[in-house]
């Protein structure tokens, strides 16, 4: 058995000593790396790993985790502590780490899985490591930066709405048109599902914030979104994309989004939005939020509503943006037909 279990978070942390003497006195910030003993398994009785694979783990297992914060509506909302704890709670899949202050109901039977904290990694300097930026450098947001690429914005009506798979499908749409296209996601906590269902639907290159050490982008600064903005545009910018598909995460009411969509600098790069909604009364509550900030620039509505005919017959009663299915997303050039608006396409 493996002695420790590397979280994906922390995969680019490969040299380290364990510092004990400092679990009860280091008051830890976001992003730094611990190693801890699991006590008990709650909902969460897996880890993604350093490979990105599922590593399940148990009791009396060591996992190295980052700190972090959490906002997740259907699964759990948690923060980093204040002061030293007997117990903490793995708060993420891809190896957060913090203490959960409320959860989603089906969650609440077996609880967050608890952990003790072993000691800190420590460089060689005995410095807390910490998983921000510590592989790259950290690029300031320019806007007057000349971008050859047109942006696409997934947002969602909430969490599940159905934003990733819009995304993830419209890249596979503008790819089977002949487009170069890259996915980020900007915000959200570690997991690398997102940006793989992205990768397998066809986008030539994938990053999001993680790459960068975030563990997560909960209660950052908006300026400090706008860095992580910056590095993740020039990630992809490898790929020469067409088209950079930029999904964030949650809802339009949770803090970080209505931050960026409140922010000029931000919605001054976006070329083109889809929303994404569970139902037909959010479809409706989203346009009248997004309509004043993108205008025109907003082209369609795609999401879990999508699923139900009766659900799409409302919406078509109530405006008249296109809607699209996951069979029109990846339809060859209808995608590219409508952000290019050449074509009358009946949808």
């Amino acid at each position: 058995m493996k002695t420790i279990k590397k979280s994906n978070i922390c995969k680019n942390i490969n040299s380290y000593q364990i510092d004990k003497t400092i679990v009860k006195t280091h008051k830890p910030g976001v992003g730094d790396v611990a190693i801890f003993e699991v006590v008990s398994i709650g909902s969460l009785n897996a880890i993604q790993d350093f490979e990105g694979r599922n590593s399940h783990i148990f009791e009396g297992d060591k996992v190295m985790l980052s700190f972090g914060n959490r906002y997740a509506s259907n699964q759990f909302e948690g923060y980093i502590p204040e002061t030293y704890l007997e117990e903490y709670d793995l708060i993420g899949k891809g190896g957060v780490v913090g203490k959960v202050v409320s959860m989603h109901y089906k969650l609440e039977l077996k609880g967050p899985t608890k952990l003790k904290i072993v000691g800190y990694a420590a460089n060689s300097q005995g410095r807390v490591i910490n998983t921000i930026y510590h592989h790259k450098e950290a690029i300031k947001f320019d806007i007057k930066k000349n971008r050859n690429f047109k942006t696409i914005l997934s947002v969602g009506s909430s969490m599940d709405s159905g934003k990733t798979t819009t995304a993830a499908y419209l890249c596979r749409g503008l790819k089977t048109s002949g487009c170069q296209v890259a996915y980020i996601k900007l915000t959200g906590t570690v997991f690398n599902k997102d940006k793989m269902l992205a990768y397998d639907c066809g986008a030539d290159v994938v990053s999001d914030f993680s790459e960068l050490g975030f563990p997560s982008t909960y209660l950052c600064p908006t300026d400090t979104i706008m860095d992580i903005y910056e590095g993740l545009l020039s990630d992809v910018t490898i790929a020469n994309p067409d088209y950079v598909v930029i999904e964030i995460a949650d809802g339009l009411y949770q803090q970080e989004t209505q931050a960026l969509l409140n922010h000029p600098l931000f919605t001054e790069t976006i070329d083109h939005v889809i929303l994404s909604c569970c139902d037909s009364l959010a479809v409706n509550t989203g346009i009248q939020l997004l309509s004043p900030i993108f205008d025109t620039r907003l082209f369609a509505l795609a999401g879990l509503f999508t699923g139900s005919p009766l659900l799409v017959s409302e919406v078509k009663d109530q405006c008249t943006i296109p809607i699209l299915t996951l069979p029109k997303l990846i339809a060859q050039d209808l995608v590219r037909n409508l952000l290019s608006k050449n074509v009358n396409i009946a949808v």
